[in-house]
């Protein structure tokens, strides 16, 4: 594996507010019911420290102070509307929209600590909000990680967008690999995704056999509409089942025909985030 190319899994802004309040003292803050529009997802997170600063991403800034502010007056967890619909008049959101968020001076830190746990071992997680919120459940996911093989600029290109991204990524080269074998040391969940990204073809057939037969719920390979029948001839006269071979997208990305290898690493990821994104769209 390149090591200088190879970028630790970052957490998302809800796993680290969830860190952060497996700490005494860490209020935290979760959306539980969205009015109209908004920037986050129902179930966003930010955790309160005792002086007031915050971990995690809830608004893009025009909510935090605020709600740092309110936690420190709070004495037991209760559901506030902030935005559309709210008692207060001297606080308003930008986007018109009306959130419920539940304050929670002090969570459970054993299923904070638990859930955190979880989530460091690649497993989903869930912790109870409570009876006071419309959100009875909040619902976690391992971080989006990135499996990339293949050669040439592009690995460098997938690796360097994955880090300003905050995205796990692991990048293996020809040099890590055997040709004919399939990787050693790579472990495929259902949140990580596969991409192959070859000049030379003959070295993925091992390595693609080996991506769809697991759990990544992304396997995605460069190459053209000749390069994708090709492979998948290849696979099938392998033996590969017809179900396995489906799961394959090629060619990869959301632009078609990219003419260099940046252009080639946004595309691709983008779609792979899109599809990520779906998943957590779900929970």
């Amino acid at each position: 594996m390149l090591a200088d190319l190879t970028i630790e899994i970052v957490r998302d802004e809800d796993h680290l507010a969830l860190a952060a309040a497996c700490q005494p003292g860490v209020g935290l803050c979760t959306i539980v019911q969205i009015e109209g529009s908004f920037s986050r997802r129902l179930g966003a997170q930010l955790a309160v420290l005792p002086d007031g600063s915050t971990v995690g991403d809830l608004a893009d800034g025009c909510l935090e102070s605020q709600l740092a502010s309110n936690m420190k007056q709070c004495v037991e967890r209760r559901v506030v509307r902030y935005g559309r619909g709210s008692s207060r008049i001297d606080f308003r959101l930008p986007c018109g929209g009306g959130l419920d968020i539940l304050l929670d001076p002090e969570p459970d830190r054993g299923a904070c600590r638990s859930a955190f746990a979880a989530l460091q071992a690649r497993r989903p997680a869930r912790i109870a909000l409570g009876g006071e919120s419309h959100l009875p459940n909040r619902t976690y996911l391992p971080a989006l990680k990135l499996v990339v093989l293949g050669e040439g600029p592009e690995l460098e290109a997938v690796a360097s967008l994955c880090s300003a991204m905050r995205i796990g990524v692991e990048v293996f080269s020809r040099n890590d690999l055997a040709l004919g074998q399939a990787a050693q040391n790579v472990r495929y969940d259902p949140w990580t995704a596969c991409l192959l990204l070859f000049h030379d073809h003959e070295w993925e057939l091992a390595l693609l056999e080996q991506a769809v037969a697991s759990e990544a719920f992304y396997v995605g390979a460069q190459g053209g509409e000749r390069a994708r029948s090709d492979r998948t001839l290849a696979l099938a006269a392998r033996g590969v089942p017809e179900v396995q071979i489906a799961r394959l997208t090629s060619p990869v990305g959301l632009t078609p025909a990219c003419k260099s290898p940046r252009t080639l690493a946004l595309s691709a990821l983008s779609e792979i985030v899109g599809r990520f994104e779906q998943m957590r769209a779900v929970i």
